[in-house]
C-alpha cells in the first residue's frame, strides 16, 4: 500500500506523477462484490464467465477505478483532496491476477480555486484498460491549509 503523502496546492506542479501498482486477486473482487453488492456473475463465478466473450472472470471496472481513488486520496494530491469530478473510460477488462498500474499526473491547475485536473491511466502491461480526468480541490498552504509536507 502507498504510505500517505500531503500536498498542497502550492507544491503541485504540471506533469507531477503519482503510480501505484496493484495485482488484482480473487479475494479483492469478492471483498468489493460483498460492499457494494454488485454480484454479478462475471466477477464471481468462473463458470458462467467462461461462457462470456471474456472467457474468465473480470474484476469490476469501478474496482479498477477505485485504484485511482487510492492515488488520489494518499499520495497525490494526498489526504485532504476533495474529489469534484471524475470521467472514465473503459478500454478492456482486468482479469484475476493481472497487475494493474496506476498512473495520475497533474495535467492542469486552476489557482483562483485551488484545483487541479489529474490525467489518469491504468494500464495492464502495455495495454490502456482505463483512462480519464479527475477534477480535485486541494488544500492550500495560503488559506490555512495542511503546513508544508514532508516528501
Amino acid at each position: 500500500m502507498l504510505t500517505l503523502r500531503a500536498l498542497n496546492f502550492e507544491d503541485l506542479s504540471v506533469g507531477l506523477t503519482e503510480r501505484l501498482s496493484k495485482t488484482v486477486s480473487s479475494s479483492d473482487v469478492v471483498g468489493f462484490a460483498e460492499v457494494t453488492g454488485d454480484r454479478n456473475p462475471i466477477h464471481l463465478s468462473e463458470h458462467f464467465a467462461a461462457k462470456t466473450p471474456f472467457g474468465t472472470r473480470i474484476a469490476h471496472g469501478l474496482y479498477t477505478a477505485s485504484l485511482i481513488s487510492a492515488v488520489l486520496g494518499t499520495r497525490l494530491p494526498g489526504p485532504g483532496a476533495i474529489y469534484i469530478s471524475q470521467t472514465l473510460n473503459f478500454r478492456a477488462p482486468v482479469k484475476i491476477g493481472d497487475t494493474v498500474d496506476v498512473s495520475v499526473t497533474v495535467k492542469e491547475l486552476m489557482p483562483e480555486k485551488n484545483r487541479a485536473l489529474l490525467a489518469c491511466t491504468c494500464m495492464v502491461g502495455d495495454e490502456i484498460v482505463l483512462d480519464g480526468e479527475a477534477w480535485v480541490k486541494v488544500p492550500s498552504r495560503d488559506a490555512g491549509g495542511r503546513p508544508s509536507p514532508r516528501v
